[in-house]
């Protein structure tokens, strides 16, 4: 295969891709839309707020099922079978007649959106036998990068001009190409045995995941030290260390925590859960940045921002094969630094700054993204089986999901408090600075990523089903 990407993993991607782009853009849609959701609805804007709220402890929730989903019935089977769902959410959301009807349809957008994507992961990787994994996990980021791209783009040309119905039909085509794409080019992947669902680590996992995000995101707005914000906080926070003592103790826990002793899996959670500092929490203050220092509409806000997509979308390859040739920790430590310093002068931009000189910085900021993301995601996957990749993908993914969650939440506490003071630019200054500070200890933690070395060691190459096991007819 040399240095290039066999046409399988190509093929395989190509194919998960069409589906998980209807995630990426209802998320990034969405968000653009709550002000309007507001006023079509007649509902009040805590209400609204569990559109999003509601989605994203569904996806939580959901994220750990993958595993044992994929054991049980194999991955194309998931696949297809929560594409079907997410289409299902999209339908009943388009249809909502009031908020809670159209709460409940993001709920069950949450449902299949959670299994998909780390079960997109999981297939590519398998696909690629363990090699070339820079490569591959810069195919398995594009949809993710697109959406910041085009997804603000397109939500607000449907609330300008169309119903805000119009935002769940845009998933309609995608999930229903993907559905047809998979059912016909998905290699068959026999499930490998028949395990039990491992029910008590469900109920520690899940509301644990749920608890923890829900007090994040209430931490976003009110604060930490309210009781509404410390309680789901320290009962999530206590549910998932029961889960992880109860799992250690298992032969075949929900997720494999023992992965954790791994350093490229741990070290690449670490770095994914502190980068949500850096790289999730600036998300929120950019936009707001445009629309309340320098008076933009949302609209404005998004297209501002198309040149950070840009810039990520243009590193992600060259990230992928520097991280497959030189190792993850120099490219993600340059990431870091390229991101820290594109983010300082944002510390003084103001309405009088020049569009395009912001755009520039933007620009820049995204391409340090693109070259953080790849090499981290890589980098946890190396030396893994079969069976570690899906449990590998859930992890990273919970890693994310909450350290996402927790910068957003401490960003925007910060945010709030120095705004209370009277002096709305000057809070936007503070936090960019404290943003720019994450970034900097996001750089020093990619020290602990693997370097070269480990990287050039020979992977295992899990692409076919291998035949079932004692421990495996034992379940």
């Amino acid at each position: 295969m040399g240095d290039r990407l066999d046409s399988k993993v190509l093929r395989t991607a190509g194919v998960l891709i069409v589906g998980v782009l209807a995630v990426v853009f209802d998320t990034t849609i969405v968000g653009v839309a709550l002000h309007s959701l507001v006023a079509d609805l007649h509902s009040s804007v805590a209400t609204i707020q569990w559109v999003t709220t509601a989605y994203l402890l569904a996806l939580g929730i959901t994220v750990p099922l993958s595993t044992w989903a994929m054991a049980r019935f194999g991955g194309k089977r998931v696949w297809i079978f929560s594409l079907a769902v997410f289409l299902a959410g999209s339908l009943a959301s388009s249809a909502a007649w009031n908020a809670p009807a159209l709460i409940a349809g993001r709920v069950v957008q949450g449902i299949g959106g959670g299994l998909m994507l780390p079960v997109m992961t999981t297939l590519v990787v398998r696909a690629a036998g363990g090699r070339l994994l820079g490569r591959t996990t810069a195919v398995v980021a594009l949809p993710a990068l697109l959406g910041p791209i085009l997804g603000p783009l397109v939500g607000g040309l449907i609330l300008t001009h169309l119903s805000w119905r119009w935002m769940f039909w845009v998933n309609v085509p995608f999930c229903v190409v993907g559905i047809w794409l998979a059912a016909r080019y998905l290699d068959r992947d026999d499930p490998s045995g028949r395990p039990r669902l491992d029910v008590p680590g469900l109920t520690l996992l899940a509301p644990g995941l749920a608890a923890t995000i829900f007090g994040l995101s209430e931490a976003a707005t009110k604060g930490f030290a309210e009781p509404g914000t410390l309680t789901p906080l320290i009962a999530g926070v206590g549910l998932l260390a029961g889960f992880a003592a109860y799992a250690l103790r298992r032969t075949d826990p929900l997720v494999d925590v023992r992965l954790f002793a791994r350093r490229p899996t741990v070290s690449a959670s670490t770095v994914l859960f502190f980068s949500g500092f850096a790289l999730y929490g600036a998300v929120l203050l950019l936009p707001l940045l445009y629309q309340q220092v320098r008076g933009t509409t949302a609209l404005d806000a998004g297209l501002a921002l198309v040149p950070q997509g840009i810039g990520a979308l243009l590193s992600r390859s060259l990230a992928g094969s520097l991280t497959d040739r030189l190792g993850a920790r120099p490219i993600a430590v340059a990431g870091f630094l390229v991101v820290g310093a594109a983010t300082v002068p944002f510390a003084y931009a103001d309405a009088h700054t020049g569009t395009w000189t912001l755009a520039a910085w933007l620009l820049l900021r995204g391409i340090g993204l693109g070259a953080v993301t790849v090499p981290v995601m890589a980098v946890a996957y190396l030396g893994l089986d079969r069976e570690q990749i899906a449990h590998a993908s859930v992890l990273i993914r919970v890693a994310q999901q909450i350290g996402g969650s927790f910068g957003t939440a401490v960003l925007a506490v910060i945010l709030a408090h120095v705004m209370a003071t009277g002096d709305p630019v000057g809070a936007f200054h503070q936090s960019f600075w404290w943003a720019t500070g994450f970034a900097g200890v996001a750089a020093l933690l990619a020290l602990l990523l693997p370097g070269r070395a480990a990287v050039q060691q020979p992977a295992p190459a899990p692409a076919e089903p291998a035949p079932p096991t004692p421990a495996h007819e034992a379940r």
